[in-house]
Order: structure tokens, then sequence, then C-alpha cells
């Protein structure tokens, strides 16, 4: 999938959902930035960068429940998250 400032939230969030069998478990923790490649993350725009974490928590703590968990935040107030 090709990213764009005209990606939709929804897309984004599949992105990284599909991202997520890349991160690998003995790296430990995680923030949603790094499921996308740099130029990526820097081609969405910054509310709709917030919007994707709010998003992502909600996956976290609802579907998502079973295999990732959210821990503490980044000195940036970025939500860190783990693999079960």
């Amino acid at each position: 999938m090709s990213i764009n400032s005209t990606t939709s939230l929804s897309e984004l969030l599949e992105h990284a959902k599909q991202s997520l069998k890349d991160v690998r478990r003995e790296d430990g923790e995680f923030v949603v930035k790094d499921l996308f490649r740099g130029f990526e993350w820097n081609r969405i725009g910054r509310g709709d960068r917030t919007k994707l974490g709010s998003m992502f928590l909600s996956y976290v703590q609802h579907e998502g429940a079973s295999f990732i968990e959210s821990t503490d935040k980044t000195p940036q107030n970025q939500q860190k998250y783990k693999l079960k």
C-alpha cells in the first residue's frame, strides 16, 4: 500500500495491524511510529498521527488484547506497546 497525505485513517490502521507481524518479540517495546517506514510516517499529517495513535490504542484494548498490551509512555508522550 502506498501511503501519502490522502491515505485514510482506516487504511493507516490496517497497515499498522499488518505491520505487527514484523515486530520482533525480543526487541521489546515499540510505538506506532515503528510500524511505518520513516518516509511513510513523515507523509502522515500530525493530526492524523494523533488520531491513528488513539485508534491503535483502542484496537489494543479490544480486538488485540489477547496478543498485545500497552505499557508506559515515552518522554514525548507516545504510548508504548509490547507483544505478549
